[in-house]
């Protein structure tokens, strides 16, 4: 059932829109069912990880590692292991403390297969965990590590809440999680807004509230009427109007993303490199860029801001002309206004999430560019639960766009290995997997670097998706919030030192 807008309900029952001083109030496109860092799939859900849940490192203000629920760590000689000590006065939201056994749970059962967690990867290089005592523990490692800390930010579990290392998507803990974050979530609403208490009394800000805003408009006018305090992300159109009230202060930040269209690999058709280059020479990307905002173009899987970025690899241009030649080659023939294979026109679905947001736009778009080129484009926007199951499970789709958010570490080993968990797309090349195996492994960071600039290279040659871009980002936030710095990747990761006038 469509909820009312916000603005329109409380405008009728005659309540005011005025600020309060608490709490802080922030907007998301859908509000996520889950809360459970071994399952997130989506910002939103990232975000919300970061108010309730710490890791062993988190990131300072220039993006350098420094211990969250660590204290201190030594790493060995051979950089095949690192012993580290861990705060002592840590508990988690239920009052139970927290102990070295609550990383070898989290690490057990991100490996554990039965857990089946998109997150497998982040543990890969890690061979073992053994707890010393309550508060010291040794990580052995795969190979050597030259910065093993800047690996271990992912969140920790309380290994009290599970009766095993074999986790489900279902249990309990999805709603009712338990972290040593600064805000526990104390409830899920009717009206599918998200409340968040501070774990610590004496917080700057004693409660967070999420709520859910499908309309970006209405999000925009929210926050402009003090009835939010915080937008993740404002629309380009809306920057200008927001800019110029006194009561809002936007904050420019590089998320680590980037869109993509993506072809499903396990198709006859797509499997000819012919047929991925012409629909790849089809789209006129600075159009479809034009009208949602500004933001870099790419050539492969990273931001240009990355070390790993190769920029001898440039950006693919709409060549009509030479996709033409291309069909021609694979068989197709051009029939009326059409391309034909057979008595059969090259129709393709475009499958992406209803909750990217501007994807809309850029699917019309899509659409209207491709069908002038003689291609049938049918636009399919998905819910949470049929994209997880219709393209993570069923692969039931021609092409996608959807967009991938990385971490600091930028590991694009899930989607691009062959036997990564999150290739939905089916893309397999034995060079590349070679090549991701022996960054992975890398102590080197000159070598890793140079190894993942050879993967940008070969993704782009092979085409398994046409790149887009990286999105210039702006957040807004009320003037009335006082010590602000969004983190680039997670937004909340220092909300804790946020301050609300």
């Amino acid at each position: 059932m469509a909820k009312t807008p916000f603005i329109s309900s409380w405008l009728a029952l005659g309540i005011p829109l005025l600020a309060t001083a608490a709490p802080l109030r922030y907007a998301e496109d859908r509000a996520p069912s889950i809360v459970h860092p071994i399952y997130a799939t989506s910002m939103s859900e990232a975000r919300l990880n970061e108010l309730v849940f710490d890791g062993l490192f988190t990131d300072d203000h220039e993006l350098k590692s420094q211990p969250d629920l660590a204290h201190s760590f030594s790493l060995a000689a051979d950089r095949k292991s690192m012993t580290i000590d861990l705060a002592t006065d840590v508990k988690w939201h239920d009052g139970v403390a927290f102990t070295a056994k609550d990383v070898v749970f989290t690490v057990d059962a991100m490996k554990n297969p039965a857990t089946a967690s998109t997150e497998t990867g982040r543990v890969a290089w890690i061979k073992k965990v053994t707890a010393v005592n309550d508060h010291q523990l040794i990580i052995e490692f795969v190979g050597e590590e030259y910065s093993p800390e800047d690996k271990l930010h992912f969140k920790i579990l309380p290994a009290h809440r599970f009766s095993g290392t074999a986790l489900k998507r279902t249990d309990a803990f999805r709603s009712e999680p338990i972290g040593t974050g600064p805000f526990k979530l104390t409830s899920f609403n009717g009206d599918n807004s998200i409340t968040l208490q501070a774990a610590d009394e004496s917080a700057q800000l004693p409660e967070i509230q999420m709520r859910e805003v499908a309309d970006k408009n209405y999000q925009a006018k929210l926050i402009m009427y003090e009835s939010l305090e915080a937008l993740v992300r404002v629309l380009p159109r809306d920057i200008a109007t927001l800019q110029a009230d006194r009561r809002i202060e936007l904050y420019p930040y590089q998320t680590n993303s980037w869109w993509y269209v993506g072809f499903n690999l396990s198709q006859e058709r797509f499997k000819d490199a012919k047929v991925r280059e012409a629909l790849s020479l089809m789209v006129d990307v600075p159009a479809l860029l034009a009208p949602i905002g500004t933001g870099d173009r790419v050539s492969g899987p990273f931001v240009p801001s990355s070390p790993f970025y190769n920029h001898d690899v440039a950006p693919v241009s709409a060549d009509p002309e030479a996709a033409k030649t291309l069909l021609l080659s694979a068989g197709y023939t051009w029939v009326g206004r059409q391309w034909m294979k057979g008595d059969q026109p090259l129709k393709i679905r475009i499958a992406a999430p209803d909750n990217l947001e501007t994807a809309q736009d850029v699917i019309i778009n899509l659409q209207a560019q491709l069908q002038s080129q003689g291609v049938v484009v049918e636009p399919d926007f998905l819910g949470g639960a049929d994209w997880k199951q219709r393209i993570w499970k069923d692969h039931d789709y021609d092409l996608v766009l959807s967009q991938w958010s990385f971490d600091r570490n930028e590991d694009i080993y899930e989607q691009f290995h062959s036997k990564g968990a999150r290739n939905f797309g089916a893309y397999a090349n034995p060079e590349v997997d070679r090549l991701l195996d022996e960054a992975r492994g890398s102590a080197d960071p000159q070598r890793k670097k140079a190894l993942l600039r050879q993967v940008h290279a070969l993704i782009s040659k092979d085409r398994p998706m046409v790149f887009l871009w990286t999105l210039d980002s702006y957040s807004a936030l009320s003037a009335r919030l006082r010590n602000v710095v969004v983190h680039p990747f997670y937004f909340f990761t220092w909300a804790s030192e946020w301050a609300l006038k």
